[in-house]
Protein backbone atom coordinates (compact mmCIF):
# COMPACT_ATOMS: atom_id res chain seq x y z
CA UNK A 1 0.00 0.00 0.00
CA UNK A 2 1.27 3.15 -0.97
CA UNK A 3 1.54 6.47 1.32
CA UNK A 4 -1.30 7.97 -1.09
CA UNK A 5 -3.56 4.93 -0.60
CA UNK A 6 -3.36 4.68 3.30
CA UNK A 7 -4.06 8.60 3.12
CA UNK A 8 -6.94 8.71 1.35
CA UNK A 9 -8.21 5.84 3.58
CA UNK A 10 -7.74 7.90 6.65
CA UNK A 11 -9.58 10.51 5.02
CA UNK A 12 -12.55 8.98 3.70
CA UNK A 13 -13.13 7.42 7.27
CA UNK A 14 -12.90 10.88 8.97
CA UNK A 15 -15.05 12.23 6.43
CA UNK A 16 -17.57 9.43 7.18
CA UNK A 17 -17.28 10.08 10.56
CA UNK A 18 -17.86 13.31 10.51
CA UNK A 19 -21.63 12.81 8.53
CA UNK A 20 -22.19 11.26 12.18
CA UNK A 21 -24.56 13.33 13.91
CA UNK A 22 -25.72 12.98 17.80
CA UNK A 23 -28.52 11.51 17.25
CA UNK A 24 -27.13 8.67 15.39
CA UNK A 25 -23.60 8.53 16.56
CA UNK A 26 -24.83 5.94 19.47
CA UNK A 27 -26.97 3.11 18.68
CA UNK A 28 -27.86 -0.49 19.62
CA UNK A 29 -27.45 0.12 23.35
CA UNK A 30 -29.23 -2.36 24.94
CA UNK A 31 -27.48 -4.18 27.78
CA UNK A 32 -26.54 -3.30 31.43
CA UNK A 33 -23.39 -1.88 32.81
CA UNK A 34 -20.25 -3.03 31.97
CA UNK A 35 -21.61 -4.51 28.56
CA UNK A 36 -23.70 -0.75 27.38
CA UNK A 37 -20.63 0.84 28.70
CA UNK A 38 -18.22 -0.82 26.49
CA UNK A 39 -20.75 -0.60 23.52
CA UNK A 40 -21.70 3.23 23.60
CA UNK A 41 -18.07 4.17 22.22
CA UNK A 42 -17.84 0.85 19.62
CA UNK A 43 -21.34 2.28 19.00
CA UNK A 44 -20.48 5.93 17.55
CA UNK A 45 -17.91 6.05 14.06
CA UNK A 46 -16.45 9.06 15.58
CA UNK A 47 -15.14 7.41 18.88
CA UNK A 48 -14.00 5.07 17.02
CA UNK A 49 -11.92 6.62 14.24
CA UNK A 50 -10.48 8.98 17.27
CA UNK A 51 -9.28 5.99 19.17
CA UNK A 52 -7.64 4.20 16.57
CA UNK A 53 -6.30 7.10 15.26
CA UNK A 54 -4.65 8.11 18.47
CA UNK A 55 -3.44 4.26 19.39
CA UNK A 56 -1.96 5.07 15.67
CA UNK A 57 -0.15 8.16 16.31
CA UNK A 58 1.39 6.32 19.78
CA UNK A 59 2.42 3.27 17.95
CA UNK A 60 3.78 5.37 14.87
CA UNK A 61 5.83 7.50 17.53
CA UNK A 62 7.07 4.60 19.52
CA UNK A 63 8.97 3.79 23.02
CA UNK A 64 7.34 5.68 25.58
CA UNK A 65 4.99 6.84 23.73
CA UNK A 66 2.93 3.50 22.64
CA UNK A 67 1.62 3.39 26.32
CA UNK A 68 1.82 6.82 27.41
CA UNK A 69 -0.57 8.27 24.50
CA UNK A 70 -3.31 5.74 25.03
CA UNK A 71 -2.98 6.23 28.89
CA UNK A 72 -3.10 9.85 28.58
CA UNK A 73 -6.67 9.39 26.29
CA UNK A 74 -8.38 7.29 28.70
CA UNK A 75 -7.07 8.97 32.19
CA UNK A 76 -8.45 12.24 30.76
CA UNK A 77 -11.49 10.49 29.14
CA UNK A 78 -12.65 8.89 32.32
CA UNK A 79 -12.25 12.72 33.87
CA UNK A 80 -14.66 13.93 31.44
CA UNK A 81 -16.72 10.77 31.93
CA UNK A 82 -17.41 11.74 35.56
CA UNK A 83 -18.01 15.34 34.16
CA UNK A 84 -20.84 14.52 32.11
CA UNK A 85 -22.28 12.06 34.66
CA UNK A 86 -22.27 14.72 36.86
CA UNK A 87 -24.80 16.71 34.93
CA UNK A 88 -21.97 19.48 34.19
CA UNK A 89 -22.28 21.66 30.71
CA UNK A 90 -19.99 21.15 28.50
CA UNK A 91 -20.25 23.13 25.36
CA UNK A 92 -19.95 22.10 21.32
CA UNK A 93 -19.30 18.31 22.43
CA UNK A 94 -20.29 16.52 19.27
CA UNK A 95 -18.38 19.47 17.21
CA UNK A 96 -15.06 18.92 19.15
CA UNK A 97 -15.45 14.94 18.97
CA UNK A 98 -15.77 15.41 15.43
CA UNK A 99 -12.63 17.79 15.28
CA UNK A 100 -10.28 14.85 16.94
CA UNK A 101 -11.62 12.18 14.22
CA UNK A 102 -10.14 15.20 11.56
CA UNK A 103 -7.25 16.29 13.28
CA UNK A 104 -5.85 13.00 15.09
CA UNK A 105 -6.68 10.98 12.06
CA UNK A 106 -4.75 14.01 9.70
CA UNK A 107 -1.69 13.42 12.29
CA UNK A 108 -1.21 9.78 11.88
CA UNK A 109 -2.03 9.86 7.94
CA UNK A 110 0.71 12.45 7.21
CA UNK A 111 2.94 11.06 9.83
CA UNK A 112 2.95 14.11 11.79
CA UNK A 113 4.64 14.13 15.33
CA UNK A 114 4.08 17.23 17.25
CA UNK A 115 6.27 15.86 20.12
CA UNK A 116 5.14 14.07 23.69
CA UNK A 117 5.17 17.35 25.28
CA UNK A 118 2.17 18.63 22.35
CA UNK A 119 0.24 16.15 21.27
CA UNK A 120 -0.21 14.67 25.10
CA UNK A 121 -2.21 17.62 25.68
CA UNK A 122 -4.01 17.56 22.62
CA UNK A 123 -4.52 13.98 22.56
CA UNK A 124 -6.09 14.79 26.69
CA UNK A 125 -8.20 17.71 25.63
CA UNK A 126 -10.18 15.63 23.41
CA UNK A 127 -10.37 13.05 24.95
CA UNK A 128 -11.88 14.68 27.65
CA UNK A 129 -14.91 15.71 25.07
CA UNK A 130 -15.23 11.80 24.03
CA UNK A 131 -15.59 10.96 28.16
CA UNK A 132 -17.84 13.80 28.49
CA UNK A 133 -20.32 12.12 25.72
CA UNK A 134 -20.07 8.43 27.53
CA UNK A 135 -20.71 10.02 30.88
CA UNK A 136 -23.79 11.90 29.74
CA UNK A 137 -25.33 9.54 27.95
CA UNK A 138 -25.02 7.30 30.68
CA UNK A 139 -28.13 5.58 31.38
CA UNK A 140 -29.71 6.75 35.01
CA UNK A 141 -30.09 2.89 36.29
CA UNK A 142 -26.47 2.05 35.56
CA UNK A 143 -23.93 1.94 38.00
CA UNK A 144 -21.45 4.46 36.90
CA UNK A 145 -18.07 2.46 37.84
CA UNK A 146 -19.19 -0.73 35.21
CA UNK A 147 -20.32 1.32 33.10
CA UNK A 148 -17.13 3.42 32.89
CA UNK A 149 -15.38 0.02 32.96
CA UNK A 150 -17.07 -0.89 30.01
CA UNK A 151 -16.01 1.99 27.93
CA UNK A 152 -12.35 2.45 29.41
CA UNK A 153 -11.91 -1.54 28.19
CA UNK A 154 -13.49 -0.40 24.69
CA UNK A 155 -11.21 2.42 24.48
CA UNK A 156 -8.28 0.46 25.64
CA UNK A 157 -9.05 -2.40 23.18
CA UNK A 158 -9.21 0.23 20.20
CA UNK A 159 -5.83 1.29 20.88
CA UNK A 160 -4.35 -1.54 21.22
CA UNK A 161 -5.88 -2.74 17.79
CA UNK A 162 -4.08 0.61 16.36
CA UNK A 163 -0.72 -0.33 18.47
CA UNK A 164 -1.01 -3.86 17.00
CA UNK A 165 -1.71 -3.72 13.51
CA UNK A 166 1.01 -0.93 13.03
CA UNK A 167 3.59 -3.26 14.65
CA UNK A 168 2.25 -6.01 12.47
CA UNK A 169 2.93 -3.53 9.25
CA UNK A 170 6.27 -2.09 10.54
CA UNK A 171 7.51 -6.26 10.84
CA UNK A 172 5.68 -7.40 7.76
CA UNK A 173 7.22 -4.55 5.88
CA UNK A 174 10.57 -3.42 6.93
CA UNK A 175 11.97 -0.40 6.79
CA UNK A 176 13.65 -0.59 3.83
CA UNK A 177 10.84 -2.39 2.30
CA UNK A 178 8.08 0.09 3.12
CA UNK A 179 6.15 2.42 0.39
CA UNK A 180 5.24 4.88 3.33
Amino acid sequence: MTRNTITRIIISAALLGLSATAASAHVGHGAEGFAQGFFHPMGGLDHVLAMLASGLLGAMIGGKARWLVPLAFISSMVAGGMLGASGFELPLVETIILASVVVLAGLAAFGRSLGLSRLLPLIGGFALFHGFAHGAEMPADVSGFTYAAGFVAATALLHAAAIVAVLGYTKAWPAKRRTI
